[in-house]
């Protein structure tokens, strides 16, 4: 629950990985086979027993083995990318040479030169491809037809147009979006500063006006006994025992100010099992409690930490580990309490040390736990999940 849980980034996604784009990709592999099969078979019944027969067949397996490999190589122009798409246009353009029949299969070569390169070198091999087209055409044609020299170019210029001004279109929506949740996460550290420091002008003034006071007022009492402890003990003595009446009243100002940094869910009474019990992290992920072992009484201070462990979980849970379901599991051991915050998401590959942790949940969490003489564990494996665990010492009972 580190990289994925911790409050991180999630990075955006490359843009073949979108649907529209991946049902694009879709037409065109199907267009592509459509084509290279039916200039297979046109060949064949056009031209029965050419020496050039087998090159053909060849050539076409080739062309249809190699256009198979492309998705695996993924969209972005990587060597062996720009490699593939060379072969391929090579492969296709001997075709070509010896049978202008497969001309149109460079319809779909189209969108993949768009895909693969950037716009001005998709532009010239969508050139080149369209001159090949060209070229074909005029020789499989009888005589001299205008619509054969110009109807191929400016096909290519709208699909490339259309290509062009959509990915452009794409890549200001990717940016927008980019920038908007920018923009929601300063504000959201923004009101969260705000808000802190607002809760530290108030604790400064609570304690100012009660604590602080309170400490002046037995100092000044106890340096007045302290003076006259010799020469007056009875007014000594007064002011020592005014000086505890204002200790115990200092005492109790301090409790109800530790009572009102307890978290709300535990106020009234509340046990840290209805408190995990009523927890959730989002409309789109189940969350499930489970108690072992039987409860015992827990210290204020370990069940504010399990409480605010199991928050700061479940909301690593929905940012991003991508879960469906979250299972809380609070286990009483006897010497020990253990909760258990275990998900369903794409997991992640843990750090072997705690210096190698990002953001701020996991440290945090490793904080509250120490400062109980606990331990907090981790495992997680890409694509099966990830499990937290909070062991915390209890103290044997009298």
């Amino acid at each position: 629950m580190n990289a994925p849980l911790a409050n991180q980034e999630q990075p955006v996604s490359h843009p073949a990985s979108r649907p529209d784009t991946r049902t694009l990709a879709t037409v065109a592999h199907t267009a592509f086979f459509l084509l290279l099969g039916a200039s297979v078979v046109r060949f064949l019944l056009r031209h029965p027993g050419e020496p050039r027969t087998p090159w053909i067949i060849a050539l076409s397996i080739t062309l249809a083995l190699l256009y198979v490999l492309g998705p695996a190589l993924g969209a972005a122009p990587t060597a062996r990318r720009l490699l593939w798409l060379g072969l391929v246009v090579t492969t296709w353009m001997v075709l070509v040479v010896l049978a202008p029949s497969f001309a149109w299969c460079a319809v779909p070569l189209f969108f993949t030169a768009l895909r693969t390169l950037p716009p001005r070198a998709a532009i010239v091999l969508v050139a080149l491809l369209t001159t090949f087209v060209v070229i074909a055409q005029l020789q499989l044609a009888k005589s001299f037809d205008p619509n054969l020299l110009l109807a191929p170019p400016a096909v290519a210029a709208l699909a490339t147009a259309v290509f062009v001004h959509m990915e452009h279109q794409a890549q200001a929506q990717r940016t927008l979006i980019d920038d908007l949740i920018r923009t929601r996460r300063e504000l959201a550290a923004t009101e969260r500063r705000e808000g802190t420091l607002a809760e530290r002008q108030r604790l400064s003034m609570e304690i100012h006006d009660t604590l602080a006071q309170n400490l002046s007022s037995q100092q000044m009492l106890l340096q007045a006994a302290d003076r006259t402890w010799e020469t007056d003990p009875a007014t000594a003595r007064a002011h020592v025992r005014t000086a505890t009446g204002i200790a115990a009243h200092g005492l109790s100002e301090a409790r109800r100010l530790v009572h009102d940094l307890a978290p709300p869910e535990l106020a009234d009474g509340a046990g840290l099992a209805d408190a995990l019990r009523s927890l959730d992290a989002g409309p789109d992920i189940e969350v499930r409690f489970h108690l072992e072992g039987t409860p015992t009484p827990l210290p204020d201070r370990v069940q504010s930490a399990l409480l605010r462990i199991a928050q700061g979980a479940l909301a690593n849970v929905r940012e991003h580990s991508g879960a469906r379901t979250a299972a809380l599991t609070l286990s009483f051991l006897g010497d020990q309490v253990v909760l258990d915050i275990a998900d369903d998401g794409h997991g992640f590959t843990a750090p072997r040390t705690d210096a190698a942790e990002r953001g701020h949940g996991l440290p945090a969490m490793r904080a509250r736990v120490r400062q109980l003489g606990g331990t907090l564990t981790i495992e997680s494996t890409p694509g099966e999940g990830t499990v937290l665990s909070a062991a915390i010492p209890l103290e044997p009972a009298p």
